[in-house]
C-alpha cells in the first residue's frame, strides 16, 4: 500500500492539534523558515513554547557556548542548542508538566547562499525530544547540503526539511527506512541532499547507524556516506576538512594481504609529501554501492561484517553510489580537503583508461581525466603480475593503443600518476575472488592470505560463507 505523501502545512497542522507534543524551535543562519511553517498552519499555541533565532554571533556565543567562539554551522553547535534549550525547557515547564506532555527541541544551525553566491548553502538539523520516557530524551540530527541557486528559495526548503524531520520523529521513528524517506517529501535532490543522519536515545536504541548511512545512498539522497574507523556515521566536511585523504576502492570480501599492503605502501610513500602528518591525513577504504548489491536486493549484514572487518584495522570507509572514478575525484571537490590520492592496482588503471568508458561524456577520455586529475590530486598505482609471463607490470612498462599512449605519456611525465615501489612482491599473486571461493569451500589456503585478525574474525563470526 503506497504511503500518503502529506503537504508541509498539514504535517504542521497535524503536529500542533496533537496534544502530547510540546517545545522549542531554535534556529541559527536561515531565518525561522521551520517556526514559520508551524505558525502559518495554525493552532501553534498549543505546540511551541517558544521560538528563538540567535543570529548575530555573539548572541549565538553567550546562549550556547558558555561565550567560547567556534565554528557556527558544525555538528557541534547544534548539539550545545539541543542541550540548551532542552534544559531550559525542563527547568521552566517541568513542574508544570501534564502527564501526556513530551517535551522536544528542534535546531538548526545553516549557513544559505550569500548574496555573491560563492559558497555552499548546507546545514545541520536536530530534535531532542521525548517518547516512552519523560525527562530521557531521544536524538537526531542531521546534516544536509542545499544545491538551489537561490538563498531564498534554500530557506524555503529548509522550513519543509525541518517540519519532515520532526514529523518523522514523532510518527515514523520505529520504522527507521521510512523515516528517511519521509524527509524528503515534497523535495528531491535537485534542492537537497541528506548527507548524514543519526539516531539514538532510549527509544531508538535499536536504529544501527551505519545502516542508516547506507539507506541514505541507496535511496539516492546523498552520493556517498562517510563512517570512522570506529564505525561512526560523521559528516565529510568535517571528516576531511583541511585534511589529506588516501582512497583505496575495493569489494574488500575480504581485505587480504594485498589490500593490506597497498595500504601501507600507499601511505608510507605519501610520507614523503611536506603536507604529511599522522594527524591530518586519512586513509579511506571506498565500497562502491554496485558491489553491495547481489540479485537486486542489498545484503545488510555482509555490508555490515565488511566495514567491521576495515575498522578492526584502522580504518575510516566510505560507501559511494559511483561507478566511474571521475566522479569519485569530482566528490571529494566539494569539501575543503589539502591533497587526494586514489589509489588502484594496474589492471584497474587499465580499465580507467580504457576510451569506451567514456562514451557519455562529450569529451571521451580526455574529458574524463582532465575531471580526474585537478589540483592536488594524483593517482597512485600499485603494480600486479602477469599471471601468463610471471613478470611484473608496473605503472611505468604499460601498452596502450597508439591514440591513447600519448595521454598516458603525459600523465606520467606530469607525475600525476605515481608508482608504488616499496611493495610485497610475494603477495601479488594473491586474488581476493579465489580467496573468498576458498573460504566458501573450506579449503585452508585462504588463511594465509589474509591478515592474522582477518582469519581470527571470519572464523569466529564465520563470515562470507565461512562454515568451518
Amino acid at each position: 500500500m503506497e504511503r500518503e505523501i502529506l503537504t508541509t502545512k498539514r504535517k504542521a497542522l497535524a503536529i500542533n492539534l496533537d496534544p502530547a507534543f510540546y517545545g522549542t524551535i531554535a534556529e541559527i543562519g536561515g531565518g525561522q523558515e521551520v517556526a514559520r511553517a508551524f505558525f502559518q498552519a495554525g493552532g501553534a499555541s498549543g505546540t511551541i513554547a517558544k521560538t528563538i533565532s540567535a543570529y548575530d554571533k555573539v548572541f549565538s556565543d553567550y546562549l550556547y557556548s558558555k561565550g567560547d567562539k567556534g565554528r557556527y554551522v558544525c555538528l557541534k553547535r547544534l548539539q550545545q542548542m539541543l542541550a540548551a534549550e532542552y534544559e531550559q525547557l525542563i527547568d521552566v515547564l517541568g513542574a508544570n508538566r501534564e502527564a501526556n506532555k513530551r517535551y522536544f527541541v528542534f535546531a538548526n544551525t545553516v549557513e544559505t547562499l550569500n548574496f555573491k553566491k560563492n559558497n555552499q548553502g548546507h546545514g545541520w538539523l536536530g530534535v531532542r525530544f521525548e517518547l516512552t520516557k519523560p525527562g530521557e530524551p531521544n536524538e537526531v540530527v542531521i546534516h544536509v547540503r542545499l544545491n538551489e541557486n537561490d538563498g531564498v528559495l534554500q530557506q524555503y526548503t529548509l522550513g519543509t526539511l525541518g517540519v519532515n524531520l520532526i514529523y518523522a520523529c514523532f510518527y515514523f521513528y520505529d520504522n527507521p527506512t521510512l523515516f528517511l524517506q519521509s524527509l524528503m517529501d515534497n523535495l528531491d535532490t535537485d534542492r537537497v541532499e541528506i548527507t548524514m543522519a543519526r539516531m539514538q536515545g532510549p527509544d531508538l536504541n535499536y536504529v544501527d547507524n551505519r545502516l542508516l548511512g547506507v539507506q541514505l545512498v541507496k535511496n539516492g539522497m546523498t552520493p556517498a556516506i562517510f563512517f570512522d574507523r570506529y564505525g561512526n556515521v560523521q559528516e565529510p566536511d568535517d571528516m576531511l576538512y583541511k585534511k589529506n585523504a588516501i582512497v583505496l576502492r575495493g569489494r574488500f570480501r575480504p581485505i587480504t594481504y594485498v589490500g593490506f599492503d597497498i595500504l601501507k605502501s600507499s601511505y608510507s610513500h605519501f610520507k614523503n609529501n611536506p603536507d604529511f602528518s599522522p594527524s591530518n591525513t586519512l586513509q579511506i577504504c571506498e565500497i562502491t554501492l554496485n558491489n553491495l548489491l547481489e540479485e537486486g536486493h542489498l545484503k545488510e549484514r555482509d555490508f555490515l561484517d565488511r566495514v567491521d572487518l576495515l575498522n578492526g584495522m584502522g580504518q575510516n570507509v566510505l560507501i559511494s553510489s559511483f561507478k566511474e572514478f571521475y566522479k569519485l575525484v569530482a566528490y571529494f571537490g566539494r569539501f575543503k580537503h589539502k591533497n587526494l590520492r586514489i589509489v588502484m592496482g594496474v589492471p584497474t588503471f587499465v580499465k580507467v583508461m580504457d576510451k569506451s568508458y567514456y562514451s557519455n561524456l562529450h569529451g571521451g577520455l580526455l574529458e574524463a581525466v582532465g575531471k580526474m586529475f585537478p589540483e592536488r590530486t594524483k593517482f597512485y598505482i600499485y603494480p600486479a603480475l602477469d599471471k601468463k609471463t610471471g613478470s611484473i607490470m608496473n605503472v611505468d612498462n604499460l601498452s596502450f593503443p597508439n591514440d591513447v599512449n600519448h595521454v598516458y605519456r603525459y600523465l606520467l611525465d606530469n607525475k600525476l600518476i605515481v608508482k608504488l615501489t616499496d611493495v610485497k612482491k610475494e603477495w601479488l599473486n594473491i586474488s581476493s575472488d579465489e580467496v573468498l571461493r576458498f573460504i566458501q569451500t573450506n579449503q585452508i589456503k585462504w588463511e594465509n592470505m589474509v591478515p592474522k585478525y582477518v582469519v581470527k574474525t571470519i572464523k569466529s563470526k564465520k563470515l562470507f560463507g565461512y562454515s568451518g
